[in-house]
């Protein structure tokens, strides 16, 4: 190797020796005015008390993630959330309803029914079988 190429290469291994490998940023914050804050608290339900910086003009969420146990912390003096309108749970009926009326679900029944009092031991062979399950 020669002196030329010696000498580049330590000059590349000084050159990165100083600094790392991720995204560093080397500005500072002299001569920046940053926006007027408030410290907002939020208390959570196993007693943690803690404070987060908003800024004067941002909408204050009432309520925040623990900073110490990860629990829904509660915004100190404030209201509370609003009641989030869920959903009702859909249940068999509801669905069976979406794809039968109720006169199909009598019809069926009935069929059913006289099969079962007739004593018919298989009940596969009904010729409804072949559609639409209830």
């Amino acid at each position: 190797m020669g002196d030329k190429a010696r000498e580049a290469r330590f000059m590349s291994e000084r050159a990165l020796r100083g600094t790392r490998l991720v995204v560093t940023s080397y500005e500072t914050d002299r001569g920046i005015d940053l926006a007027p804050r408030q410290a907002v608290e939020y208390a959570c339900q196993n007693g943690h008390r803690f404070e987060m910086p908003f800024s004067v003009e941002a909408e204050i969420p009432p309520e925040w993630e623990c900073k110490a146990c990860g629990a829904q912390a509660l915004l100190v003096d404030g209201e509370g959330p609003e009641e989030k309108k869920g959903k009702p749970a859909r249940t068999h009926w509801d669905m069976l309803m979406e794809r039968r009326t109720r006169e199909e679900l009598e019809e069926v029944l009935a069929e059913r029914l006289a099969v079962l009092r007739s004593g018919a031991m298989n009940i596969a062979v009904h010729p409804r079988d072949n559609r639409k399950s209830a």
